[in-house]
């Protein structure tokens, strides 16, 4: 292997030394106390959760400022990292077109624009195959639905939360967020006229659902506590003063959700709460008549609902673990019969009904996968890929009729890739790849440069934990090279393994990039869930360290080069193991992270909290979780030991894990943690996803691969030669 000692041009390494930074922010210390079961904790942070307070406001820029100076050593890596993902990107690209009637429905990204446009075009006499175009260039014939950029003017952060065009496509609704705080506003399109209409519905959830007429929009509306709880009809051309609620849930700890089956033929209203699910149903074509229960709710119970045609397909957990099908006729949907029984071994994600075929979404071995049955129960076969780690999944498939199935496919060297399935035969084609450009070195990309692997390390209760690894050919497995390792752990959600071109830029330089799939997420089944979740939470941190352990002893990366990163509820992740094995690391990235756990799920005011105790347990009424959670809550078990660098980053309109969590937290850190440093980057016009413009989620991603690339390696870092450039090749 050739190597070359790798210094990014103008780079001054000297940020790394806290002895020559600046003094970090001294946030003011206001001792405020809580007390539950008996125990009396001091938070002396407490004021930062006011948002309008104006020393707030002044703690986060003073933060902001103190983590630009920082980092401004990273400044040319940065620049350079950011290029290299702008480069690698084809900018402007086009989505497959997914049919839907007589119109194929795509977007577009067009270079130098943040936002997509989105799309259709009339499906040409014949054509079955989607159309496609060069460099993402309009297609003939194209009528622009919506243009996120003409939107975006004048605000600093835009999301599109609904898009949902009517059955008689003639209708357009949509919505947008120009804060980051997931309050949307609906508005409707004419698309045969191209006018907005004057109908305005603010305060909304993200989703909505149309009545098969078009003549209503269904739609949902939040508490106080942000909890989606409300359904509601607006009549298209009516004030939204004039909507009719539908459908009220009173239970704090079930969130409600809208939407219309594949078919059209019902409108669906979800009502969950972690563990249990209740479905209501009305005919789509009388949106005036009321909803109907599919079976009343059970403890425990978790199903959806799919319209079969003839039947509904029943997807469910009653008396089975990881799942499974059963079908029930439409006048009875109490009435389940089982079609696809449970498997100890096979988790059962979800099913999509077609007129003559099934395809089950399920998890198996830590891998994803599809399977097809005939209606006619004739024969079934899987939908199967050779590569060690991937992930494959369904595909937008609106039409009932349809004979080919949509399915997204990537692994961590194959570019997502949307395939379509001939269900009668099995036969994929394989309608695109995405583009990954030359570098600005102009080295092509090549999977067969890279290496992926499939590693199992042992959990401290001696659980093997799958790890999906890939690092460019010819890695050193000395321990010498620097790594990024990333994980989750929580609401059974998984980390399947994906291409990034942000982490080419790592790769290249040497990096080992590993994500560890812990308990609390959904990898290996249901039981991994449950045994990383309420009383049983620590497996998920001692699972990520003992992941990291895994990577040292084989000589993948050492400690002291060994980054860790995670978000949201994998934010809480990085702060408890941080205080479990600080020596385990050499840096930490926490994005949006939920540090102050315990205090937040001790308000039932806040966001989400009811909600969260089937997840982590109720600390408010139980004292054993209370001190459960004590015990591994990150902000409260900061203390004086050394701890390894930390990039916290926050917006501050942020719903789900608010931006005093992390403020509290790095305060902490500043005021009695060795270590170090401590810094914090607060997104003031964000939320929970960060920036929202494209180009300026990359420049934010480059920063902290900048960050990262220096804080595992620093002036010592390899780099690796093309492989194209060495000898022989």
């Amino acid at each position: 292997m050739v190597s070359k000692p790798f210094r990014p041009p103008s780079l001054d390494w000297a940020f790394m030394s806290t002895d020559l930074l600046p003094e970090p922010p001294s946030a003011k210390q206001i001792p405020s106390q809580r007390t539950f079961h008996g125990d009396t904790v001091t938070d002396e942070y407490a004021w930062l959760a006011v948002k309008d307070d104006p020393d707030t406001i002044d703690y986060l820029r003073a933060e902001n400022a103190y983590a630009e100076a920082a980092t401004a050593g990273l400044d040319s890596l940065t620049d350079q990292i950011f290029g290299e993902i702008k480069a690698r990107t084809q900018e402007s690209d086009l989505s497959v077109p997914v049919r839907k009637g007589d119109w194929w429905h795509y977007s577009r990204t067009v270079e130098g624009k943040q936002y997509a446009v989105h799309c259709r075009r009339a499906v040409a006499p014949g054509e079955v195959i989607p159309p496609t175009a060069a460099d993402g260039q309009p297609l003939p014939g194209e009528e622009e639905l919506l243009d996120g950029n003409e939107l975006a003017v004048g605000h600093d952060f835009f999301s599109l939360g609904a898009f949902r065009s009517s059955p008689d496509q003639r209708w357009l609704a949509y919505s947008t967020d120009f804060s980051g705080n997931e309050r949307f506003t609906i508005r409707i399109k004419d698309l045969e006229t191209g006018e907005t209409l004057p109908d305005e519905i603010p305060d909304t959830f993200a989703g909505c659902a149309w009545s098969r007429d078009a003549s209503a929009l269904f739609y949902v509306t939040v508490d106080a506590a942000w909890r989606p709880y409300r359904v509601w009809r607006h009549r298209v051309g009516t004030p939204a003063e004039q909507d009719t609620m539908v459908f009220e849930e009173p239970d704090e700890r079930f969130h409600v959700y809208v939407g219309l089956t594949r078919g059209e033929r019902f409108v669906l209203i979800k009502s969950a709460s972690v563990l249990t699910t209740e479905v209501w149903m009305c005919d789509a074509a009388t949106p005036e008549a009321s909803f109907s229960v599919v079976t009343p709710r059970r403890q425990g119970v978790d199903y959806d609902v799919e319209d079969a045609g003839d039947q509904l397909l029943i997807l469910h957990n009653h008396g089975a673990g990881n799942f499974e099908i059963a079908t029930a006729p439409v006048t009875e949907p109490a009435a389940w019969t089982p079609l696809v029984p449970h498997r100890a071994d096979t988790r059962l994600l979800s099913v999509d009904a077609f007129a003559d075929f099934i395809v089950v979404y399920f998890r198996r071995d830590g891998l994803t996968g599809l399977r097809v049955l005939r209606r006619d129960r004739i024969g079934e076969h899987e939908i199967a890929f050779a590569e060690p780690v991937y992930r494959v999944g369904p595909g937008a498939n609106p039409e009932y009729q349809a004979s080919r199935f949509r399915l997204s496919y990537t692994s961590l060297v194959t570019p997502g890739s949307v395939y379509d399935c001939d269900m009668a035969t099995g036969e994929l084609t394989l309608l695109k790849r995405q583009p990954v450009l030359p570098s600005p070195a102009g080295e092509e990309y090549r999977p067969e440069d890279y290496e992926q692997h499939r590693e199992w390390a042992a959990g401290a209760d001696g659980t093997r934990i799958p790890i999906s690894l890939v690092c460019r050919r010819g890695t050193p497995r000395d321990g010498s090279a620097p790594a990024l390792l990333s994980g989750y752990g929580s609401y059974e959600i998984s980390r399947d393994p994906s291409f990034s071109i942000p982490v080419l830029s790592l790769l290249d330089r040497g990096f080992v990039y590993a994500i560890a799939h812990i308990r609390g997420g959904g990898e290996m089944g249901r039981s991994w869930y449950t045994d990383g979740k309420m009383l049983r939470k620590k497996n998920t941190f001692t699972d990520f360290i003992a992941c990291a352990q895994h990577l040292v002893r084989q000589g993948w990366t050492s400690s002291d080069r060994l980054v860790a990163r995670g978000g949201s509820a994998g934010g809480l992740l990085m702060g408890a193991v941080a205080n479990m094995a600080p020596e385990a690391f050499a840096g930490i990235v926490a994005q949006v992270p939920f540090v102050d756990a315990l205090t937040t799920i001790l308000d039932p005011s806040l966001p989400l909290t009811v909600t969260e105790w089937e997840e982590w347990g109720d600390p408010l009424h139980d004292p054993e979780v209370y001190a459960y959670m004590k015990a591994y809550t990150p902000y409260e078990n900061v203390t004086g030991q050394v701890y390894p660098p930390i990039f916290a980053l926050t917006g501050l309109n942020d719903t789900r894990v608010t931006y005093h969590e992390p403020a509290k937290w790095i305060a902490r850190l500043q005021s009695v943690a060795k270590g170090g440093p401590f810094l914090l980057k607060t997104e003031m016009e964000a939320g929970h996803g960060g920036r929202s413009g494209r180009y300026d989620a990359w420049r934010e991603e480059a920063l902290v691969l900048a960050w990262i690339v220096i804080t595992a390696g620093g002036p010592n870092l390899l780099v690796i030669e093309p492989l194209s450039d060495r000898t022989g090749s």
